[in-house]
């Protein structure tokens, strides 16, 4: 029973790691598609969307089989409910890109960027496609040090996306309602899937530690002294 619950919890790492993959891939199509007003790479960010909704419906199958199954206590529970809550985090990181991907789609051949915002973007798309990848280093490697270092790494998302509210409040900002809003919305989108990335990290120290650190945690799921 054991050597088979080993294997089963295995399968299940494995399908998140492969979905973790599959979504920083999506994100880094997505943000090209966007750049370049590429309506191919935003049909096939739409088109694999389904590849990632499926291995997240056999993820969840599996992991509440585990839990009908083999009835796991302590650190076992503790593993298969971190799974399914991952799960959740990587599905959605998927679809954040699946929404950047239909906005691309929906103006093309028109570029959806103001030439002003295109480098923010471009880096917001390097940083998330940068913690899409480290979830999934993390999702393998069990590493709660490295896990914990996704959110001093989401610090320059967030950094961004405030300047990116301070160009569109800008007097002297000249490309309409529509624009702003399209903007708005990819920023959201975008701090959103390294918010997500983030709390798999978060997943993962709590999987390997027992604890499950606050925003004033350090790596190791210890509370800070306040700042």
């Amino acid at each position: 029973m054991r050597v088979a619950y080993n294997e089963q919890m295995a399968e299940l790492a494995n399908l998140l790691g492969e979905m973790a993959g599959l979504a920083g891939s999506a994100m880094e199509r997505a943000t090209q598609s966007l750049l370049q007003a590429d309506l191919a790479l935003s049909e096939q960010v739409i088109t694999e969307y389904d590849r990632i909704s499926e291995l997240s419906a056999t993820a969840e199958e599996r992991a509440f089989a585990l839990l009908a199954l083999q009835a796991p206590v302590a650190t076992d529970l503790r593993s298969v409910v971190s799974g399914i809550q991952i799960v959740a985090d990587i599905d959605r990181m998927g679809a954040l890109a699946l929404h950047v991907a239909k906005i691309a789609r929906r103006r093309h051949p028109n570029h959806v960027l103001p030439e002003e915002v295109n480098g923010y973007f471009a880096e917001m798309g390097r940083i998330a496609v940068a913690l899409g990848a480290a979830a999934q280093e993390v999702l393998v490697s069990r590493d709660p040090e490295r896990a914990a270092r996704l959110r001093d790494e989401d610090e320059a998302m967030d950094d961004l996306h405030r300047h990116l509210f301070s160009v569109l409040m800008d007097r002297e900002w000249k490309h309409g309602v529509a624009a702003a809003v399209d903007i708005t919305l990819l920023g959201r989108f975008y701090e959103r899937f390294a918010d997500h990335a983030v709390e798999v990290g978060r997943r993962v120290i709590f999987l390997v530690t027992g604890k499950l650190p606050s925003d004033s945690d350090d790596e190791y799921g210890v509370a800070s002294a306040p700042r």
